[in-house]
């Protein structure tokens, strides 16, 4: 390692900067191989649960929901009709501003249907309670939540998913969809973003 390398550099890590400019590293917290089995997994236990159903309406939140709906979707052996909502609680910070706005509803009709929100992750908790609040307002038959990643210490709303692919600590994670400030969504595993 050369005096100009930092730690990050020296593994093989790029450092990136931030929309403030502040230069970061991604540190692997989980590989796609355990995201690709957790959430075929996943699939199993959804089925358990709505097996029977004549069509299950899959509702991912975007933006950070869709890689892992279109992987969830795959593997879901139902009747199923995907759409989308948006809500926006983040902007480009790194906490939520506990704002929920909705950018975009939902196309179709859901009432007496089986639905399930898909959910990249379930932090405090404000944006999956207004959205489900706004979803159940529509008289559903039933309504469940899964979630990626779940991260409890930092609820302040009352939600809980059903459904849950990890619990994780208290740290900015990217990947997989997720983003920082519209970046990294691209990555193939979940990484914590690490300040250099």
């Amino acid at each position: 390692m050369t005096q100009s390398q930092t730690g990050a550099e020296a593994t093989g890590q790029r450092t990136q900067a931030g929309p403030d400019g502040k230069p970061y590293v991604i540190d692997q917290m989980i590989s796609a191989k355990s995201i690709a089995a957790r959430v075929e997994a996943m699939a199993d236990e959804i089925e358990a649960h709505f097996g029977g159903t004549e069509k299950l309406i899959v509702v991912g939140l975007l933006r950070g929901s869709f890689v892992f709906i279109a992987d969830l979707a795959r593997e879901l052996d139902l009747p199923l009709e995907v759409d989308f909502i948006e809500a926006s609680s983040y902007g480009n910070a790194m906490s939520s501003s506990r704002e929920v706005r909705i950018l975009k509803d939902l196309r179709g009709e859901i009432e007496g249907r089986d639905v399930l929100v898909v959910e990249d992750i379930v932090d405090t908790g404000f944006t999956l309670h207004h959205v489900l609040h706004l979803l159940q307002a529509r008289n559903p038959r039933r309504l469940e939540v899964c979630a990626l990643l779940d991260k409890p210490s930092r609820r302040e709303a009352e939600v809980k998913a059903r459904f849950v692919g990890f619990t994780i600590p208290d740290e900015f994670v990217v990947g997989y969809g997720i983003d920082y400030a519209q970046m990294n969504r691209n990555l193939s595993f979940i990484g914590k973003v690490r300040f250099v």
